[in-house]
């Protein structure tokens, strides 16, 4: 964003790039979990879910791009250290199940993620409707790519 574009939005900027740094987090870490269960899961259909983890992975590290671009147009930076995600995101990290053939399991680990994403999506686009429209677009449109993934997955419970 350009000078101009950075001077109407009408909240403080630096609250703002610490509540997108802090979805960044959330979707890194959504991105690791999602990846890391994909590869890992096991059991029946484990090769439909595999497939649909990784789908949603790649998603997730969408949203994380998405996020950085936007960080970087207000003006700063998103967290560079890896080690510092778990730290700076809205709820600490869901460990996969210690049994890989948990499919249930699984859905329900990705579900509940999914369920605080659309909180944090949902916190960030009352802040900035009507003050940011640039940021107000971007997080209605993950919010809405969130809330499909919680649907689907809900979804998957139900069978």
């Amino acid at each position: 964003m350009g000078k101009q574009a950075r001077a109407i939005v009408d909240l403080s900027l630096k609250d703002l790039v610490k509540d997108l740094n802090k979805a960044y987090a959330d979707e890194w870490l959504a991105f690791y979990l999602y990846w890391y269960m994909a590869q890992t899961v096991s059991g029946r259909a484990y090769e439909d879910i595999a497939e649909f983890l990784n789908k949603i992975a790649k998603e997730e590290l969408e949203h994380a791009t998405e996020l950085a671009d936007l960080i970087i147009k207000l003006g700063d930076v998103p967290t560079a250290n890896p080690m510092e995600l778990e730290k700076n995101a809205n709820a600490p990290y869901l460990l996969p199940p210690k049994n890989s053939a948990d499919i249930n399991r699984i859905i329900r680990i990705v579900a509940e993620a999914e369920a605080g994403a659309i909180e944090v999506y949902n916190k960030i686009a009352k802040k900035t409707f009507g003050k940011d429209n640039v940021t107000y677009q971007l997080v209605t449109h993950i919010l809405s790519e969130e809330v499909n993934h919680e649907e689907i997955f809900e979804n998957l419970l139900e069978r």
